[in-house]
């Protein structure tokens, strides 16, 4: 039996209700716990997914990448565009049309914001998209949606914060519109004034009744947080750095020495300087298995989008 998101397009974390996010969830936490059964090997057999990146990326083009192989999937595509006939002047839409020819799925990441929803307009296969310039990056969200969840067992009632680059990290902007769907205490947006969450998602959070404060000095609130999500500045999307953006917004060691136990240090990496490399090293920093759990999060989108029977283990998580 197929998936609610069978043969669907992934474009925007809007595109998925909290019944659809909460199936991706449990599906990634068990091929997780279950990533050494042979079914998972053999469930996309004979399927092709078109990797096709028009901007650079690791995390997310290795882990996609990996994915499909792991289930038994075959991988075409490009890391560069120069490679291909962008570079003799071809339209996104005629590259896309001809890819998906080729191709059971596209995932796409592309520097233009709609770049994906532009794809899914002339392919008939399904587009998951890998991140399209500020705008949004779903499969980011999803994956920081389980490891928040994996460690809290819950995703409601959390204090969660956001710092760094709120204007143009599309990381940011979808995982905000994935938590309207969940009930949480507050959410804390840490940045200088000039970087700040942009205004259609505060409408947003007004809309849904959710709570959320605005600083631009992490130390005001980091105490009183069960997450932070720390983000690089976005230096490819805009100009100068604030001149107070180091002293106010990086986390040392220092700053975390009144936080709560159960804080989870996240980030969408790559980083900056924004997190000190001793806080590596405390029981905080999560993001480096917040990465990991990125292959199983694409792996079951993946499954959940193409294959035909999704398997159940014969077990649930608690």
């Amino acid at each position: 039996m197929t998936s609610s998101l069978y043969q669907q397009h992934l474009l925007s974390i809007q595109d998925l209700d909290r019944t659809k996010i909460d199936l991706i969830i449990t599906t990634a936490l068990n091929f997780k716990k279950n990533k050494t059964h042979k079914s998972l090997s053999q469930l996309l057999e004979n399927k092709i997914i078109a990797s096709c990146f028009y901007e650079a990326s690791t995390r997310t083009r290795l882990s996609f990448e990996a994915a499909a192989l792991k289930l038994g999937a075959k991988i075409i595509g490009f890391a560069d565009a120069r490679n291909t006939s962008t570079s003799k002047g071809e339209t996104l839409e005629d590259s896309m049309r001809i890819i998906a020819l080729y191709a059971n799925a596209i995932i796409l990441r592309h520097p233009q914001e709609g770049a994906a929803k532009r794809t899914a307009n002339v392919s008939h296969i399904p587009i998951l998209n890998a991140g399209d310039g500020s705008n949004q990056h779903p499969t980011q969200a999803l994956l920081d949606l389980v490891t928040i969840i994996e460690k809290h067992n819950t995703l409601d009632d959390l204090h969660i914060g956001f710092s760094g680059d709120l204007k143009y990290g599309r990381t940011v902007h979808s995982l905000v519109e994935a938590l309207i769907h969940y009930q949480p205490a507050c959410l804390y947006f840490i940045s200088d004034d000039s970087l700040q969450i942009p205004e259609y998602l505060i409408k947003k959070l007004d809309k849904n009744n959710i709570n959320y404060k605005k600083s631009h000095i992490l130390s005001n609130y980091l105490d009183q947080l069960d997450v932070i999500y720390m983000t690089r500045l976005q230096k490819e999307r805009f100009g100068n750095t604030p001149d107070d953006y180091n002293h106010n917004l990086c986390l040392t060691i220092d700053k975390l020495e009144n936080s709560k136990k159960q804080l989870q240090i996240l980030h969408p990496l790559p980083r900056g300087n924004e997190i000190n490399p001793a806080v590596d090293h405390t029981p905080y920093a999560h993001y480096f298995h917040q990465a990991e759990n990125g292959l199983y999060t694409r792996q079951a989108l993946l499954a959940l989008t193409l294959a035909d029977n999704i398997p159940t283990f014969n077990n649930k998580l608690n």
